[in-house]
């Protein structure tokens, strides 16, 4: 195994991260409107945020990001929790900034994904028991759906957060919890949606905005849900999804229609089905796939690649337990 080498950070060479301070203190001044209202300028706690969190090394809290910035933790965490700038505002320059670099305007790709956070209770917003990935179990946890994008086609690579929603439990919603609903501050109008449909929301709106990308790629968890497939493909996208390994294929596309009725009873068929065609497993594809390797992504040693398929019956317990309890 090769030895990580001792002159890097992060991962990255010293000669890529020597000026790394100038750099992140040119991206604070590029967005700091955004953290301005009619009434109070917050950038400069914006700025004391951003320097705390990357230089501490242990668990990051607000007192902690607020030692290690040299100001209250109370008043970062006003900043974050209180202040009334907008993060939608600032996740509109990041797609608007992405929209004016010619060199993405090919090749990107947009990542969905769910992102947890351990809670001790429920003093934060949309905190309750479910699962936590990080942790690999159903423990009580903030959980927030994410869009990012990639692009592997520029030089060193290209990655960016760009936009994310706050998952609300369902049982948040319930009259018993409306006190809750307003400690947390959520919007009156807010109403129950699941990952999928907020996964839904955030790519319309990259669309809608007019970035460019390539493709869309979700797990499992989003990847099983035809609604969501039938949603990016009708918008004109192409998708690369994870599926289980029991889930139907077809080898030739299917003949598709509304059955006719069967004797004089019950109602009659309106939903579209297939009426011709032999589905098999995803699974039993996986002889004609096994040992071809796919390019994943970079690493600071080397790229790392993974099976077309995995080996039998990987992770299929782990999602389907996933999916039963709550996701």
């Amino acid at each position: 195994m090769q030895k990580k080498d001792p002159g890097c950070s992060w991962g990255f060479p010293k000669e890529a991260v020597h000026d790394l301070g100038q750099r992140l203190h040119g991206v604070w001044e590029r967005f700091r409107g955004g953290f301005k209202t009619k009434t109070r300028d917050g950038s400069a706690y914006a700025h004391h945020y951003l320097s705390g969190v990357l230089r501490m090394k242990g668990e990051r809290h607000f007192s902690g990001i607020g030692r290690e910035a040299g100001v209250e933790g109370q008043n970062i965490q006003h900043f974050m929790s209180e202040s009334p700038w907008s993060g939608e505002a600032v996740c509109r320059q990041v797609q608007d900034e992405l929209k004016a670099r010619p060199e993405l305007l090919s090749g990107g790709i947009l990542l969905v994904d769910e992102s947890a956070d351990e809670k001790a209770g429920d003093h934060s917003a949309g905190a309750g028991k479910q699962y936590n990935g990080r942790m690999g179990k159903v423990e009580t946890s903030q959980v927030g759906v994410l869009l990012s994008y990639v692009n592997l086609k520029v030089a060193q690579g290209f990655w960016t957060w760009l936009d994310g929603k706050l998952f609300l439990p369902e049982g948040g919603f319930e009259e018993s919890h409306k006190g809750l609903r307003e400690r947390w501050g959520i919007p009156k109008s807010r109403c129950f949606k699941t990952q999928v449909e907020l996964a839904w929301e955030l790519i319309e709106g990259v669309i809608s905005r007019g970035l460019s990308f390539e493709m869309v790629g979700f797990d499992t968890l989003y990847g099983r849900s035809g609604w969501l497939r039938d949603k990016v493909r009708g918008a004109g996208q192409v998708y690369r999804a994870e599926v289980p390994v029991d889930t139907p294929v077809y080898l030739e596309k299917p003949l598709l229609g509304i059955p006719e009725r069967k004797g004089k009873r019950g109602r009659k068929p309106s939903q579209i089905q297939v009426l011709s065609g032999e589905a098999v497993r995803a699974d039993s594809l996986r002889e004609r796939l096994t040992g071809r390797l796919i390019p994943v992504r970079p690493t600071e040693r080397e790229p790392s690649c993974a099976n077309a398929l995995p080996p039998a019956g990987y992770g299929a317990c782990r999602r389907v337990k996933r999916w039963k309890t709550g996701w």
